[in-house]
C-alpha cells in the first residue's frame, strides 16, 4: 500500500496538472498578473481556514517561512512564464529538475546525503534538458534558462518546507507564499496591467483554487516523507502535460525532443528507485 506521503504527492501532481492548463489558457495575461490573482485566492482561503482552526497566522519560524515564500514566489513566476511561452510538456519537463535541485541543495540545507551514483542520474536528466533545448527551436536558450531557474528556486522552497516539518501547520507554510508574493506583484502590475476579459476572471480564480489545493497536499507530502522519495513522484506530470498539450493546444514534438524528455524522466526515476532501495547501493 502506498504511504500517506506518496498519496498526498500523487493527488497534488494531478491538481497541479489541471492548474497548468488553466495558466496556459490565459497566456495573453502576464505570468505575474496570473500569480497576483492566485495569491489573492490563496491568502483568503488559507487565512479563513487558519482562523477557523485557531492556528496563529504567522507561525513560529518566521525567517524560514519568509525564505520559503521568497523562493516559492521566484520559482512560480519563472515556471508560469515558461508555461505561457513554450510547449506545456517542455515547461513541465524543465520543472522536473526541481527534485534534482531539491536533493542537491538538501545536502547543505537539511543534511541529507547524496551518493555518487545519484550524481550520474542527475547528469542524465541535465543531459536531457540540453537535448530538448538543442532540438526544439521553440525553446530559446533564455527560456531554457528560465525553466532551470524555476526548478532551482523550487528546490530551495521544498527544502525550506522540510526544515519546517515539525514546527509549522501546513497551511501556515502555504499562507506565507501569497503573503510574500502579493507586495512584489502589486508593484509590478502598477506598470504593466492587462485587464482580464470574459471567462479570464473565472480561469484566474480557478488557478488560485487549484493551486491552493495542490500546495496543501504537496506540503503535507514533504512533511510526511523523505525529500527525495516524494519529490520525484512529480514525474507523472509529464504524462498529463503531453496529453493535455496534444488534445487542448495541438502540441507535438519530434523524436529528439521526446528522447530528451525520456532522459530527464530516466534520471529522475532511477534516483527514486535508488532512494527507495530498489537499486542495490553497492557504492
Amino acid at each position: 500500500m502506498l504511504s500517506r506521503g506518496v498519496q498526498y504527492m500523487l493527488l497534488a501532481t494531478f491538481v497541479f496538472a489541471i492548474m497548468n492548463v488553466a495558466v496556459k489558457w490565459v497566456d495573453h495575461i502576464p505570468a505575474i498578473e496570473v500569480i497576483f490573482f492566485r495569491s489573492i485566492v490563496s491568502l483568503i482561503m488559507s487565512g479563513v481556514v487558519l482562523r477557523s482552526q485557531k492556528v496563529p497566522l504567522f507561525g513560529n519560524n518566521k525567517k524560514v517561512l519568509i525564505m520559503r515564500g521568497v523562493a516559492g514566489s521566484l520559482g512560480l513566476i519563472l515556471f508560469f512564464t515558461t508555461i505561457q511561452r513554450i510547449p506545456l510538456a517542455s515547461a513541465v519537463t524543465l520543472m522536473f529538475l526541481s527534485p534534482i535541485f531539491t536533493a542537491i541543495l538538501g545536502i547543505w540545507i537539511v543534511k541529507e546525503s547524496v551518493r555518487w551514483l545519484q550524481w550520474v542520474f542527475f547528469a542524465i536528466s541535465f543531459g536531457g534538458i540540453m537535448v530538448i533545448q538543442g532540438f526544439d527551436e521553440r525553446i530559446s536558450p533564455i527560456m531554457a534558462l528560465i525553466g532551470v531557474g524555476a526548478a532551482f528556486f523550487s528546490g530551495v522552497a521544498y527544502n525550506m518546507i522540510r526544515k519546517l516539518k515539525t514546527s509549522e501547520h501546513p497551511l501556515v507554510i502555504v499562507f506565507y507564499f501569497p503573503l510574500v508574493t502579493l507586495p512584489v506583484t502589486i508593484i509590478y502590475l502598477l506598470f504593466d496591467w492587462v485587464t482580464p476579459r470574459g471567462s479570464d476572471w473565472l480561469i484566474l480564480m480557478l488557478v488560485g483554487v487549484l493551486t491552493q489545493i495542490a500546495q496543501y497536499f504537496m506540503t503535507k507530502a514533504y512533511q510526511s516523507e523523505e525529500l527525495a522519495k516524494v519529490a520525484n513522484i512529480q514525474f507523472i506530470g509529464i504524462l498529463y502535460a503531453l496529453g493535455f498539450g496534444w488534445v487542448l493546444f495541438d502540441e507535438s514534438f519530434d523524436f529528439m525532443t521526446y528522447l530528451g524528455m525520456t532522459m530527464v524522466l530516466v534520471g529522475v526515476i532511477l534516483n527514486v528507485a535508488y532512494k527507495q532501495g530498489v537499486l542495490k547501493k553497492k557504492n
